[in-house]
This record gives C-alpha cells, structure tokens and sequence, in this order.
C-alpha cells in the first residue's frame, strides 16, 4: 500500500494510529505488534525469527580457539547468518536475472520461472546483515524478540526506507515519546508528511509524465530531439529526487507520529559540490551500510590507491546492482564508482592547490549524475545510449519538443521549472522541522506554516483523487 494512495491516508493510517493509542491507554500490551506491517506476515515469520536466535548464540559463543584449531563456530554461524540473507535475496530477486544472463551468453532461452518479489526484501535483509554482524563484532547485544521483530517490520520505514541500523531504532521504544502522541512529534510528523505528499504528487508525478513519453518513444526506435533528450533526463533527475525525498519525508513524518525518530536518509544531494558529497547526502543510510559492511571490509583505503579505486568499483557496482537486477543499474553503479575513482584522483593529485569554484564544481556534479541517470531509468542499453546520443545532439533535428509538449504539458514544465528552484534554493523538510523545534521559525509563524503544508495536503489528495499517483520509484527495489 503506497503512502501516496487515499486507502493509507484515509484508512489505513488512522486506524493504525487509533488502534496503538487505545493500546496504550490499555496498558501498553500489544503496541508493537500494532506498529508491524500486517502484510508481511507469512515472510516475516521465518527472517526475523531466525536472527534473533542465531545473535543470541553469536554473543553467548564467544570461545577461545586453539591455535590450529581452525575457524570459530561463532564465525560459521555468522557466516550463516548472513548466507541465508544473501540466499534469500539472490532467490527472489535475481535468480531469474542470472538466468536470463546465462542465457544470453548461451545462445538459449531462459527457462526459469518468473518468481515473485516479496516486499521490501531489499531493506530488511541489509538491516539483519548489519545486526547480526554487529553482534558478532561485539559492538551490540542481542535484542529481545519483540523489540527486534518492530524493528523489521515497523511499517514507515519498510517499504523503501531508510535502512534503520538497530542501534537507532531500538532505543527509541524505552523513550518517553513511543506511541505516546505529543503534540510536538504528531506536528512535526504532519509537517514531514505534508511536505513529502506534496512533493511526490505535485511534483514528481508530472515530472514522470514529462520523462516517460520520450523514452517511451525512444523504445519504439523513434528518433528524439537534442531538447527533447535534455527534457526527458532533466525531468527524469527531477522525478526521482522529488519522488525519493518525498517517501523520505513521509516515512520520517510516520515515524514522529509514532514518537519514533528515524534517521534522516536525504539531505538535498543536488547541491552536493562534489560527487563523494553527493552520496553523503542521497540515500544516506545505504551509503553509510555500503561503507562500513562492504567498503570498510573489503580493506577500505588500507591497502594502497589500486585497492581503494577497485574497492569503490566493486561497492557501487554491488549499489547498482541492489537497486535492481538489471544490467543497466550495474552500468550506473560502475559509472558512479568511476566518477568517485575520478574525485579521489583529482584530490590525490591536485590536492588544495587547485580548487574549482564551488558553483562550477556543483554544476560539473549535477551534470555527471543527470548523465548517471539515465542508464538507471532505461530500460536497456539502446534506450540509454539513445538518450544520450540525442543529448550529444545525435538526435533528430526537426520538432524539437513535439514530444514533450503534448497534452497538458505547461502543467509539467511548471512543475520542472519550480521543482529545481525548490531543490536549489528552498531549505528541505528536515531543515524546517529542525528550525521549528530549535526554536529558529517563531511561533507566531507556525499557524502560517501549518496552513501553507495543510493547502498542499489538501491539493495534493485532491491530485490523488483525481488522477491517482505514480508508483513510488524505489518501491520497486
């Protein structure tokens, strides 16, 4: 069920928020099962009941070996662990991936069946993976089944985000403020969700609409435009900004409801000055996994500049490949791990002698990822290297926005125009949140705060209502 869609607005979410407050009016028993996804159930019951076990028998395994006496049984078990998780995410997700790519080297059909995709297996799997390695390493204790299980399946976060490390999350239930509905955290929440429901309806849904007819069209090996190709990768690096901060925004707004504080996953990437800055600020919390549960153990930057270069390579192929499993994804993590292999070249030679100037160097960014972005939303090479060709100015020369103005476009192309003034100029739904409870924004400003995100709640639902909304972009992972 999309955040964006009225069944979870109207129904859903207020029935999960009465049912946990009568809970806790009756005591507090059965809050947490209240707060869990109830459609992940059957999955649900075989992941997080087997890490639980296997983390207490990580803690209480911690045995002396014998020189020669070979691995730990503690490593085994970890090695375990994180296999079942590997093995559960490679049947289901990419099995049919390799199989159409051995068939392809081969010369045959595929012949293995379509499997289905269980729900948010992308993120819970990461989630156990760090816990049960962070038992292992003794920087955490074995969590009780209940705690561990609402970390899980708590259900802002599960569908695409953020990966929640358990260290966050699990103390946040013995606080003062889980499922205790103060105002604070309920206006904060409907702040963060406001802002975010705009954002996804109002500006990544008709930036969407602005993107897919061109590559649409460009699938069916019709020629585009120079100005058609930069209007469909301009809309496209618009649409999943405002389509991945805005469930960013919601899922933080869900958890405040809750009186949960989940961790901030996206902090306006695109005004990143260079592209190391840029994946500290997109998709932070999979960047911060990727870094100390793939990067840092593969021996990081402690064995020399060939290892660190190859060591980002492989760590944003491996990126590019768990957002899906499509060689295209591959090609956008290997040329993100360039660009990184690129910045820490220049640093390394340049060092703080020659510098860019911080406006040229945020363009340079933003150009390289756009660029980036394309192999992430075509959906095969031809179709990438199309757009990109007509990019070039490789592309047809008459009609130059036939495509791209179809129908109600002015509605996109406003949508466009105020979408990247917003992105480079206006401060973001964390920044606001914190300046209200920091004391920065006046009280006398909130009423007026809250009627400006209560009309954008109000013409968002009243878009949904009328034309429905786009898929969240990373529901699919």
């Amino acid at each position: 069920m999309l955040f964006s869609s009225l069944e979870f607005i109207a129904v859903f979410l207020p029935v999960a928020l009465a049912g946990t407050a009568l809970a806790v009016r009756l005591g507090g028993r059965g809050r947490r099962r209240r707060l869990a996804d109830p459609g992940l159930a059957g999955l649900l019951r075989l992941a997080p009941s087997a890490a639980p076990a296997a983390a207490r028998r990580l803690a209480g395994d911690q045995l002396p070996v014998r020189e020669g006496a070979g691995a730990k049984p503690v490593g085994l078990l970890l090695a375990a662990g994180v296999g079942f998780n590997l093995a559960a995410i490679a049947v289901f997700k990419y099995a049919g991936f390799l199989a159409e790519t051995v068939a392809l080297l081969g010369g045959g059909p595929a012949t293995l069946p379509a499997i289905a995709l269980p729900l948010a297996i992308s993120f819970f799997t990461f989630q156990q993976i760090a816990y049960l390695a962070d038992v292992h390493a003794g920087k955490a204790q074995p969590h009780s089944f209940g705690d561990y299980v609402l970390f899980i399946v708590f259900f802002p976060q599960l569908i695409a985000g953020p990966i929640v490390h358990h260290a966050e999350f699990v103390p946040e239930l013995a606080g003062r403020g889980f499922a205790r509905f103060r105002p604070q955290d309920v206006f904060a929440g409907l702040v963060l969700f406001g802002i975010g429901l705009a954002k996804k309806t109002l500006l990544a849904d008709p930036l969407g609409a602005l993107a897919d007819p061109i590559y649409a069209a460009v699938g069916l090996d019709v020629p585009v435009s120079m100005a058609e190709a930069w209007v469909a990768a301009l809309a496209y690096a618009g649409q999943i900004y405002f389509d991945f901060s805005g469930y960013s925004d919601m899922a933080l707004g869900l958890g405040r409801l809750f009186g949960i504080r989940l961790p901030v996953n996206f902090d306006s990437p695109y005004r990143a000055a260079n592209i190391a800055e840029f994946w500290r600020r997109w998709h932070m919390t999979l960047s911060r996994f990727l870094r100390d549960y793939l990067y840092i153990p593969l021996g990081g930057n402690r064995h020399g500049q060939g290892r660190r270069y190859l060591n980002l390579f492989v760590v944003m192929a491996l990126g590019g490949l768990w957002h899906s499993a499509a060689w295209t994804f591959v090609a956008w993590g290997v040329l993100h791990g360039l660009y990184l292999a690129v910045h820490r070249a220049w640093r390394a030679l340049a060092g703080s002698r020659v510098r860019m100037a911080p406006p040229a160097a945020g363009c340079l960014t933003f150009l390289a990822v756009t660029v980036a972005w394309v192999f992430f939303r075509a959906a095969d090479f031809g179709q990438a290297f199309a757009i990109l060709g007509a990019m070039a100015g490789q592309g047809a020369a008459d009609a130059p926005l036939s495509l791209a103005l179809a129908g109600d476009a002015w509605q996109r192309y406003a949508a466009l125009a105020l979408g990247y003034a917003l992105i480079w100029c206006a401060p973001n739904a964390n920044r606001i949140v914190a300046a209200i409870e920091d004391g920065a924004i006046r009280p006398a400003r909130l009423p007026w705060l809250a009627a400006g995100v209560g009309a954008a709640t109000a013409v968002s639902l009243g878009a949904i209502y009328a034309v429905g909304s786009y898929e969240f972009i990373y529901f699919q992972f």
